[in-house]
């Protein structure tokens, strides 16, 4: 850990030679981390700018793979990997602040360690030393601060302390820390509980810190979300909306947990970090203007062709209903037409399947034998009786529909014979009509006897014969 917060202790001790103000070196530590990251920071900007661009094909993915959620996930990562895009840059540096926390707090917590650069031994001893000056013994086992307490006892006995000759080994290393930053002492922990006392500059002041530094990060979240919005209106979802809220509170939390749990000298920091992601959210959203504005215009298109597709849906459905309007009204009042081929299939086989089964009696006009088999219904067979053949069945009924047709084919026959006897009969000649002599045996042959009918009364009764054997079920002899 000493190496890797070399960098960072190297850096706090240049502006604390600089300035010998401990205060100011903490201000311009955090100068050089927002300056450095700066760069950084607006790429990630310009991420989310993209991010913005691409919310209508995110949507339109999220709508077309809605039941699907790993191919919704795979298209949004295709949809990333063509258009370039990050969608974790734009949260990534804004954590940076927050991490540099850590090694900063420890350089902070321990400054015979890392500012002085004393090892364990030597900071044992020196602490030692330090409690022959110190008004209230400094223990290292019950004080997690103790090294801070040690710092500011030597500030104030620094040649009577280096002159010792139990640190004589290490006093070239000795540095004066002042901790002092306007009246403030930046090593002390402020106290929430201000009203307990005592009432003085540094411990109200202390106090003050922390909150004046929740209220710039307050107000640097509100500025931060402004910038965010430039030149473009977005309606916003309940989720983000959700997220604003939470980002809202997020950093004045911080800088509260920060101020009232470590050293003043963190509030300093968190402060000014706060002061300076204003002063680079307003840079930012002027060097990003043009990409705003295209983020804005990108927007509105994308407005405008939802509404398009909006204004084509309600155009189609509209246009189906007042078709199915039209085919409703134009089939109001006609009746169904089974096709010719069901229509043909059904007339023969009703007829001769109808009479069959259990129910005979119980099957109407609207009994289809083809309704829900195509080979017609199954015939009932009584488990008692004996068993039947099916094929002979079958045959018989066949042979029993093949009388019937031809009964009816013969019987068509019979009624266009009679009915060419009939027309010879009237287009047979006057002359015939005539009377004739009463002596002539041409009129005694003609005219009918008493006990003789008449030669269409005598048709009359074949074609009453031929139709009463057609109805039976006995074929003609």
């Amino acid at each position: 850990m000493y190496y890797i917060l070399m960098p960072f202790t190297w850096l706090l001790q240049l502006f604390y030679n600089l300035f010998g103000s401990y205060g100011f070196a903490l201000i311009f530590f955090a100068v050089i981390v927002k300056l450095i990251l700066f760069p950084f920071s607006l790429k990630g900007k310009r991420s989310m700018i993209q991010m913005n661009m691409l919310q209508g094909k995110m949507q339109q993915i999220q709508r077309k793979y809605s039941n699907d959620r790993e191919r919704q996930n795979l298209e949004m990562q295709k949809l990333y990997e063509k258009e370039k895009v990050n969608p974790m840059s734009g949260c990534l540096w804004t954590l940076v602040p927050i991490l540099i926390l850590f090694p900063l707090y420890a350089i902070i917590r321990e400054p015979l360690t890392y500012m002085m650069g004393l090892s364990g031994e030597e900071v044992t001893t020196l602490v030692e030393v330090l409690n022959r000056y110190s008004a209230t013994v400094i223990d290292a086992s019950g004080n997690y601060y103790y090294q801070l307490a040690a710092s500011n006892v030597l500030f104030q006995n620094f040649e009577a302390v280096a002159a010792d000759p139990a640190v004589a080994a290490f006093a070239d290393s000795l540095k004066q820390i002042n901790f002092s930053f306007f009246g403030l002492s930046l090593e002390t922990i402020p106290n929430w509980q201000v009203w307990r006392g005592p009432y003085n500059w540094n411990a109200i002041g202390t106090f003050l810190l922390p909150v004046i530094s929740a209220l710039t990060g307050l107000l640097m979240s509100m500025i931060s979300m402004k910038t965010n919005q430039l030149n473009r209106s977005q309606e916003q979802t309940e989720q983000m909306k959700s997220t604003n809220r939470t980002m809202l509170i997020m950093s004045p939390v911080i800088s509260l947990w920060v101020g009232y749990s470590m050293p003043a000298a963190m509030s300093i920091y968190w402060l000014a970090n706060n002061l300076l992601s204003m002063v680079q959210e307003l840079v930012a959203g002027r060097l990003l203007k043009k990409d705003y504005e295209a983020a804005a215009a990108a927007k509105a298109e994308q407005e405008r062709l939802e509404k398009e597709e909006e204004k084509q849906r309600r155009r189609e459905a509209a246009e189906r209903r007042a078709r199915a309007i039209e085919e409703a009204k134009a089939n109001r009042g006609k009746k169904k037409v089974k096709p010719a081929e069901e229509k043909k299939k059904s007339d023969a086989s009703v007829i001769s399947v109808s009479g069959i089964g259990i129910r005979a009696y119980a099957r109407g006009r609207a009994y289809d034998p083809y309704r829900y088999s195509p080979d017609g219904p199954t015939p009932y067979h009584d488990p008692t009786a004996p068993a039947v053949d099916e094929n002979a069945v079958e045959k018989a009924l066949e042979k029993k529909s093949d009388r019937l047709q031809a009964a009816a084919a013969e019987a068509l026959a019979d009624e266009l014979i009679v009915e060419e006897m009939m027309e010879e009969h009237r287009e047979a000649p006057k002359a015939e009509e005539a009377p004739k002599p009463e002596g002539s045996d041409l009129s005694r042959e003609t005219e009918p006897s008493a006990g003789e009918a008449a030669p269409w009364e005598q048709l009359d009764q074949e074609v009453q014969a031929i139709q009463e054997e057609t109805q039976g079920d006995k074929p003609k002899e």
